[in-house]
């Protein structure tokens, strides 16, 4: 897999860094175990974030300033990260999908960053370019139906849009039968360590959930 971050995103943000894993994985409908650990986070926060201080994490809070930078409003299209920590703290139930849709979430709660899960076997072509939403562009965010990416940071491959920190698309999304995962965490905070250490708690969730023989990461920016 091959990643071109354009010069669309550089111009906003010249520090961006990303990290691609990927992965051969076993999925599974439900992990007890790691609910736990998804649920002991969520004390946590309660204990230590607002809804308002939650903006303030570095990975969130870099994403929402490269949103309005593309012209758009991050608190109308929130990051995935910071929805998920949002609705954690309002005392809400995250939604429960699958083994590996949870896991990501869980990576990017407990780092801030919007990451990106997908059946890599579901992309077409070998390359991934980052870029901005166009008008009427055509994209279908995971249980949205028909969303508006213009002004959005925005994966696509050969055919279009695969991915955006508000939400990925239908057609290259994991499911239960995903065994070749690729996932991208975008760090427009520019801090490399952090995205890097994020990188290796995938790897190790994967490990202990998903059964992952064959799993690496690379840096890209």
């Amino acid at each position: 897999m091959k990643i071109i971050v354009s010069e669309e995103i550089e111009s906003v943000c010249p520090t961006f860094v990303g990290a691609c894993v990927e992965a051969r994985v076993e999925n599974t409908p439900y992990s007890k175990e790691l609910w736990d650990e998804i649920n002991s986070l969520s004390e946590k926060y309660k204990e230590t974030l607002t809804t308002e201080s939650l903006k303030e994490i570095s990975g969130i809070a870099a994403t929402r300033k490269v949103y309005r930078a593309c012209g758009k409003d991050p608190s109308r299209y929130r990051p995935a990260s910071e929805a998920l920590i949002r609705r954690m703290l309002q005392g809400k139930e995250l939604y429960q999908r699958d083994t590996l849709v949870d896991l990501v979430n869980l990576a990017s709660i407990a780092y801030g960053y919007s990451i990106g899960g997908f059946d890599a076997d579901k992309f077409e072509g070998d390359t991934l370019t980052l870029g901005v939403g166009k008008a009427d562009e055509p994209y279908e965010g995971i249980g949205r139906g028909i969303i508006n990416i213009e002004g959005l940071p925005v994966y696509r491959d050969k055919i279009g849009g695969v991915g955006t920190p508000t939400s990925d698309n239908e057609r290259t999304k994991m499911t239960i039968d995903t065994t070749h995962l690729v996932v991208l965490i975008n760090g427009y905070d520019g801090d490399e360590q952090h995205v890097r250490e994020n990188a290796e708690f995938i790897l190790d969730l994967l490990k202990k959930y998903c059964k992952c023989h064959e799993g690496n990461y690379f840096i890209y920016q």
